[in-house]
């Protein structure tokens, strides 16, 4: 069985089918840089240039999730999963006019979840 590397909440699934409603397909980037944060954004389907510093972690909600190859250095011993919290931030993620923003939560792989992991 393979193991996940990006997961999403409940919570964050209503939202994403939420602004699907009005934006149509999505793409969500994990980036790590200083401007955008932490936070993982999610613009329309193909709104976000990316190029050979972008690998695909997964799909959430039937959407993709793409991180930066830098950021994935730090993070390719966890499992990311995406929640929603309320409060405003200052990105260009769909979900901020909405007074939410999605947040990441990671959890580390066992030593055998990390065998069973698909190479990247």
């Amino acid at each position: 069985m393979e193991i996940p590397r990006v997961k999403v909440t409940e919570r964050a699934i209503e939202v994403i089918q939420q602004l699907k409603e009005k934006h149509g397909e999505l793409m969500f980037h994990q980036s790590g840089g200083c401007c955008d944060g932490s936070s993982p954004m999610c613009f329309p389907k193909g709104d976000l240039m990316l190029d050979n510093s972008d690998i695909l972690l997964g799909e959430i909600a039937n959407c993709e999730f793409y991180i930066s190859k830098d950021q994935f250095e730090y993070w390719k011993h966890t499992q990311l999963t995406v929640d929603i919290t309320e409060g405003r931030d200052s990105s260009f993620s769909l979900e901020i006019p909405l007074g939410l923003r999605f947040i990441i939560k990671s959890r580390l792989y066992t030593e055998e979840e990390q065998r069973q992991l698909k190479s990247i």
